[in-house]
């Protein structure tokens, strides 16, 4: 027997699948957040570094407004090529010269303003190349491309120290070098991060369509035999009846008969299929109904057999809802138990909860709430399963017991509990 923890999930019923889906969506939604806050954080820190830099510098008041103003708008430019980049496609052109040249031509600005006032390298050609970074570029190329920017950017840092480091580099200048050379790989490493999530997205919304295909043709394949057969020998019978009717009447009118009750059995059959492809697994239906419980405030739990999946769902799905709403209506609202094993060649589901202290849950049915015992009694009749309703102090217990199905039960796993 299987008790479930209550983090396990059911298997999906499609209203899961559509509420999957949407969890994915957020999260993907979530993830590029992430990755565009951190490229701009990234950013943020070399502009502030930048201003840092040139305020120690000797420089003027309006040299070094001018690098702080071209270094806010690289910042805010910057924007447009990485906002452009989550809906990019491998087919979309390296760049698109009206959004992207304005971001390029501002990064030259900010680059030569800031490279002339500290006299470095680095911080001359980083602006640029942290925009050529963010632009659409082919996975491989752009592998190629960061490795070279980054070769480039460590050379003439290197060079930079050794021209500024008789001139007592500050602090600042340090940090800005190494934030300006690090800033390509954590741009290039933050989109391709992005990039194999799109990848593993687009996977999946492709294999659900895949499985759904697989379904529709599953169920195409299924009424295709089931009709065809059914017509084919109703064709049968009715050009045994037209030959027959001249010579032999009754015999023709027993072909016809024979004729209207394979139409009842084709009609039968697609009832049947149809009643297949809309069920819900018991599994789901237990679960489902614990966390209505449990959304009413009733502290619910729930013990679920291994092989439900073999248990007759057509009669006891029905009585699983049943009895939930008999609960929520009837009962006391504080806990509440169900059940479903099987048991001496039968499915036994139970259900059992605390009663209100006044007395107006029946015994048997008959009193208030007896029109749903009667029906769960009437379900599990047609089935060839039993009812028993009892009630014990302030335990009202109700447990319906249907024939297994003559298939293999699987091994039993250790026991799992969905926690109320």
């Amino acid at each position: 027997m299987s008790r479930l923890p209550e983090s396990a999930a059911p298997e999906p019923a499609a209203s899961d699948v559509r509420s999957t889906a949407l969890r994915l969506t957020r999260s993907i939604n979530v993830t590029w957040w992430y990755v565009a806050v951190s490229v701009v954080f990234f950013e943020g820190t070399v502009v502030l570094l930048a201003v840092a830099a040139v305020a120690e510098t000797d420089a003027g008041t309006v040299a070094a407004g001018t690098v702080g103003i071209s270094a806010l708008l690289w910042w805010l430019a910057t924007l447009v090529p990485l906002l452009d980049y989550r809906h990019r496609s491998v087919d979309a052109p390296l760049m698109i010269w009206r959004r992207h040249l304005t971001p390029l031509l501002i990064g030259v600005v900010f680059g030569l303003t800031a490279g002339l006032v500290t006299e470095t390298w680095v911080v001359s050609l980083a602006p640029v190349l942290q925009v050529a970074m963010l632009l659409n570029w082919p996975p491989g190329v752009r592998f190629r491309l960061v490795l070279v920017v980054t070769v480039l950017l460590v050379a003439l840092a290197v060079i930079d120290f050794r021209a500024h480091v008789a001139d007592d580099s500050t602090a600042s200048w340090i940090q800005l070098a190494v934030f300006a050379v690090i800033l390509p790989v954590v741009t290039v490493s933050s989109l391709w991060w992005w990039d194999v999530l799109v990848a593993l997205d687009k996977a999946r919304a492709s294999e659900a369509k895949l499985a759904a295909t697989q379904e529709r043709l599953r169920l195409a394949t299924d009424v295709h035999d089931l009709q065809g057969h059914h017509l084919q020998v109703i064709a049968l019978q009715l050009e045994l009846a037209e030959r027959l009717m001249p010579r032999d009447p009754e015999a023709g009118m027993e072909q016809l008969r024979a004729a209207r009750a394979s139409v009842d059995g084709a009609r039968q059959g697609t009832r049947d299929l149809a009643t297949r492809f809309r069920s819900v697994p018991l599994r789901d239906e237990l679960a489902n109904a614990v966390d209505l419980l449990r959304a009413a405030g009733t502290k619910a739990e729930a013990t679920v057999d291994p092989d439900a999946s073999l248990a007759p769902a057509s009669a006891l799905g029905p009585v699983v809802r049943e009895t939930t709403t008999n609960v929520l209506r009837h009962g006391g609202g504080r806990w509440a138990r169900l059940s479903l094993t099987r048991t001496d060649g039968a499915w036994r589901y139970e259900i059992a909860n605390d009663v209100p202290d006044v007395p107006d849950v029946p015994d048997l049915p008959g009193g208030a709430g007896g029109a749903g015992l009667e029906g769960i009694a009437r379900r599990a009749a047609e089935a060839d399963g039993d009812l028993e309703v009892r009630r014990e102090g302030e335990t009202f217990t109700v447990v319906v017991t249907v024939p297994a199905e003559d298939r293999p039960a699987h091994e039993a796993p250790a026991e799992e509990e969905v926690a109320g």
